[in-house]
């Protein structure tokens, strides 16, 4: 028998949703019925995504804010929820690099990690807070999940405010996940290996990419969709017993031990 995921009905909230892995996620809670806002700092991006979302035929919205700023990030939560009757599921998606390339951390600049502290870990947390509190308001439950990085399972040379910033999200996760837990609201993470969404397949050559294949143990790289089931599934009742995990999804990256050195502006 068929076993199929049907969120009929819940509504959706989707932070960082005008492209990329985030834009895979929108579509896939709409192809399993959900009523799905799409909230980006660009709003051209916004509205593209929102349209492929009500092309599944479910209600879609399309906000624009800023996620380091927590004002913003309040009321675009509650602007969700009021579009879409109320919030049920939501997937934090905002973060990579700020604009940065990659560089030993002896010459990061104190604005640039802020930037990276802000866009990851600050980003993340806001929209947690402003979720459950609306979760918790509504007292129906919920789901909330957090897009970490696999760069939080091992040292990432060039990039140590991204994956610093990362790893705050797994422990915020965790964290969460036991405080919200007695008003029926699960918290979980995914963690991406490289996923070649269009910004990142741009700022990687194609001599890096190979290199990168053959260090991956499936010999493989992840697209955005391959991220946005995984989503969906911890979205979804099949993961009902399931919260304060850290799902990491990168084929196998994390037992090899012949990564290749970053490229420069590399940020997969």
């Amino acid at each position: 028998m068929a076993v199929g995921i049907d969120l009929g009905g819940r509504a959706a909230l989707v932070t960082g949703g005008g492209a990329g892995i985030g834009r895979a996620v929108c579509v896939q809670l709409a192809r399993a019925g959900a009523d799905v806002a799409v909230a980006d700092l660009r709003g051209a991006a916004a509205e593209e995504t929102a349209a492929l979302v009500a092309a599944e035929g479910v209600r879609a919205a399309a906000l624009t804010f800023d996620a380091t700023d927590a004002e913003q990030v309040a009321a675009t939560v509650a602007e969700a929820a009021a579009r879409l009757g109320g919030l049920d599921i939501a997937v934090n998606n905002v973060g990579m690099t700020a604009g940065h390339g990659t560089a030993a951390f002896v010459d990061w600049t104190p604005q640039a990690v802020r930037d990276v502290v802000g866009v990851n870990l600050l980003a993340t947390a806001y929209s947690c807070q402003a979720e459950a509190r609306a979760m918790i308001a509504a007292g129906r439950g919920g789901c909330i999940v957090n897009v970490s990085s696999g760069e939080t399972t091992r040292p990432a040379p060039g990039l140590a405010p991204y994956g610093a910033a990362k790893a705050g999200v797994n422990h915020l996760t965790q964290t969460l996940a036991v405080e919200l837990a007695p008003h029926r609201i699960r918290v979980n993470a995914v963690a991406p290996g490289t996923t070649l969404t269009e910004q990142v397949a741009a700022s990687l050559s194609a001599d890096f990419q190979e290199a990168l294949l053959r260090s991956v143990p499936l010999g493989a790289l992840s697209q955005p969709e391959d991220m946005a089931r995984l989503v969906l599934f911890l979205a979804s009742d099949l993961a009902a017993h399931t919260t304060g995990q850290f799902v990491l999804s990168d084929n196998g990256a994390f037992l090899s031990r012949s990564r290749p050195p970053y490229e420069h502006n590399a940020t997969g």
